[in-house]
């Protein structure tokens, strides 16, 4: 996890969560709930958070708009993170391997978006150029 001297953001974000996660666990007594029971809990966080992180973007076509709050906005996709942070220590993602994962979808989401992929549904017309 560290590399040299300093520890990567990412391993930091990782260590920092892990440490909130075990602290909840420990102060609200919630052993013995595995990893699964975990992940469906923190999915559903996730899911509320993303209904928060809508009201912030003013969503809701049929009331009249608020003024955007840049600070709250980001801290409703930082409480995501929490959430998917945790679900990745849950799952025994490293940040490491997190990391190596998300660089090899993230080719073959270019892959796909430029025709040059076996997941079929992406193909454009522009691509037979």
């Amino acid at each position: 996890m560290k590399r040299g001297l300093f520890m990567d953001k990412l391993d930091e974000i990782f260590k920092l969560q892990e440490q909130l996660d075990n602290d909840i666990i420990s102060r609200r007594n919630l052993q013995g709930i595995d990893n699964y029971e975990w992940i469906q809990k923190e999915v559903l966080a996730i899911i509320s958070e993303l209904a928060e992180l809508l009201d912030e973007v003013n969503f809701k076509w049929w009331k009249n708009p608020k003024k955007v709050n840049p600070d709250a906005l980001k801290e409703e996709v930082v409480d995501l993170f929490h959430f998917f942070i945790s679900i990745c220590l849950k799952a025994g993602l490293t940040s490491d391997e997190l990391y190596e994962l998300y660089k090899l979808k993230n080719l073959e989401n270019f892959r796909r978006q430029r025709g040059k992929s076996t997941k079929k549904g992406y193909f454009l017309d522009a691509d037979q150029e």
